[in-house]
C-alpha cells in the first residue's frame, strides 16, 4: 500500500498523465522465455516468477535456439531458456536470485540451474511429495565458465 501511495504521489507531483497502476505494471521486470514443447514444469516456473512480481511471456518452442542466441553453454541446458534485463536465464532459476542479479548487475551472461532439479521452482509441485534435492544456481561468465551464485537445500 505504501508503495502504491508513493508512486501516486510521484506521478502527481511530476504532472504525469499515467496512472499508478501503469507505473506499478512497468515496475515488473519482463521475462521472455522459450520452452521445450509440451513441458509443463516451464509453466509452473513462469507462475512462480509471476507470483514474485515478474511479467512473463512464454513461447511454446525455441529454447535451444534461444540458448544459442543468448550464449548459454549447451552443458547448462534445461527445458526452458529466458531473458530478463539483458541476462540469460537457463532452467528453474528462483525469482530471488533473478532479483539479486538485476540488483547487482554483474558482468555475466546470466544464471543457470542445469537440468530439472526436484524442489526448484516449477519442479516443486505436489507430484514431488515435498522432496527438495540440493542444487546450485550458477553465474555464467562471458567465457562460458561458471561459479556458484547461490546454493539451495544443502545441509
Amino acid at each position: 500500500m505504501k508503495r502504491r501511495l508513493m508512486i501516486q504521489a510521484i506521478a502527481s507531483a511530476a504532472g504525469a498523465s499515467v496512472t499508478a497502476t501503469t507505473l506499478l505494471a512497468q515496475a515488473k521486470p519482463k521475462v521472455e522465455a522459450w520452452k521445450a514443447p509440451g513441458c509443463g514444469c516451464c509453466e509452473d516456473w513462469a507462475r512462480h516468477l509471476e507470483a514474485n512480481g515478474f511479467q512473463v511471456t512464454m513461447h511454446e518452442t525455441g529454447n535451444t535456439a534461444a540458448r544459442n542466441r543468448l550464449h548459454v553453454p549447451e552443458k547448462l541446458g534445461s527445458c526452458h531458456t529466458a531473458q530478463v534485463g539483458g541476462y540469460a536465464l537457463e532452467g528453474h532459476v528462483p525469482a530471488r536470485e533473478i532479483r539479486r542479479l538485476l540488483k547487482e548487475r554483474p558482468s555475466a551472461v546470466g544464471l543457470a540451474v542445469p537440468g530439472m532439479i526436484i524442489g526448484s521452482p516449477g519442479m516443486d509441485g505436489p507430484a514431488y511429495g515435498g522432496r527438495k534435492d540440493p542444487y546450485d544456481v550458477l553465474l555464467i561468465n562471458a567465457d562460458g565458465s561458471t561459479r556458484v551464485y547461490q546454493s539451495y537445500n544443502r545441509t
